[in-house]
């Protein structure tokens, strides 16, 4: 059917020839180059690692240096102290909120005072370099009120985000404890049973696993049990996990049975989650009613009365214009 000379089928194999050595040539070179590629990504994993073990330095020193510590130690260094007198409440409110590093209070007091002094001069700036400037008292009321924002806004972000942890642990703090149940009548010590808890649950509860991780490094580091839960109980701020480290220790100091102890408590902390579910499905037609009443209740009652209004005029206007 086809009819080709000599010439073209030389060319044609020629041509194939080619093809194939092109096509054996761009993958040689595009699979060394993704080895290289592979190579080098891998270098730059481990040079962190092998220059930090050069310089004979710690994770936790090289954590600590970050840019916002250097920033609060030149502040200090230049004497304006960034110290709050109630240090101690604020670091437990911002550990409640997860804020957990040794500089953390002195960045809160630092960002309060820059919002407090910054929001201020940053609109009345603006104000006066504006065609049209307010008045001295509008600029006065305006800056107070900014003041006043800027004092209190880091105190409802940290408030709110504290709020919303809480809330996460105490909805996945029973099935943890099903969990420790679970690994306690199977055999495994109170330390062994956090772990592995804690493991478990990365996923499905990151912010558990994370309390039972940090329960866990402080029994390896040398504290004892008691004053590993206390400090547990305090850390997060919430009554469960309190009345939880308080029966742990006093499990341990009389000699009961943990596993009896966490079931009977697992039980009380299901049901307080039912509870706090039904109220919450009982909460909500009085929310619904809300809107109902503002968007649905106004249309609703001119839906009903403008008939009758419009046969009420009809019949008054030719009266009132003596017809």
């Amino acid at each position: 059917m086809f009819d080709l000379s000599p010439d073209q089928l030389s060319r044609a194999a020629i041509l194939a020839i080619v093809f194939v050595v092109v096509v054996g040539l761009v993958l040689l070179i595009g699979g060394s180059v993704g080895e290289r590629r592979t190579l080098v990504r891998r270098l730059e994993e481990t040079q962190p690692q092998v220059r930090l073990s050069e310089d004979g330095a710690s994770l936790r020193t090289q954590s600590a240096q970050t840019a916002w510590t250097r920033l609060i130690e030149a502040i200090e260094r230049r004497g304006i102290s960034l110290a709050d007198t109630r240090d101690a409440s604020v670091r437990a409110k911002l550990a409640a909120a997860g804020f957990t590093a040794s500089e953390a209070p002195r960045l809160f007091t630092l960002i309060r005072l820059v919002l407090t002094l910054g929001l201020p001069a940053l609109v009345v700036g603006l104000a006066l370099a504006s065609n049209n400037p307010p008045s001295m008292l509008k600029l006065y009321l305006i800056g107070g009120c900014l003041a006043l924002l800027g004092l209190y806004l880091p105190n409802l972000f940290v408030a709110a985000r504290a709020a919303r942890r809480q809330e996460e642990l105490v909805n996945g703090f029973p099935d943890a404890l099903d969990l420790m149940l679970v690994c306690v009548e199977a055999g495994l010590g109170v330390e062994a049973a956090f772990d592995r808890v804690g493991r478990e649950m990365s996923i499905s509860h990151p912010l558990v696993s994370q309390m039972m991780a940090n329960v866990v490094l402080q029994l390896r580091a040398g504290q004892s049990r008691e004053e590993a839960m206390r400090r547990m109980g305090e850390t997060v701020q919430i009554d469960e996990i309190r009345s939880f480290a308080t029966l742990l220790i006093q499990s341990d100091r009389l000699g009961s049975s943990i596993a009896q102890t966490l079931r009977v408590y697992a039980a009380e902390m299901r049901e307080k989650r039912r509870l706090r579910a039904e109220e919450k499905a009982h909460r909500l037609p009085v929310l619904l009613s809300i809107p109902l009443v503002v968007c649905m209740l106004p249309v609703m009652i001119g839906v009903l009365m403008l008939p009758a209004g419009i046969r009420v005029i009809r019949q008054l206007a030719p009266a009132l214009a003596g017809g």
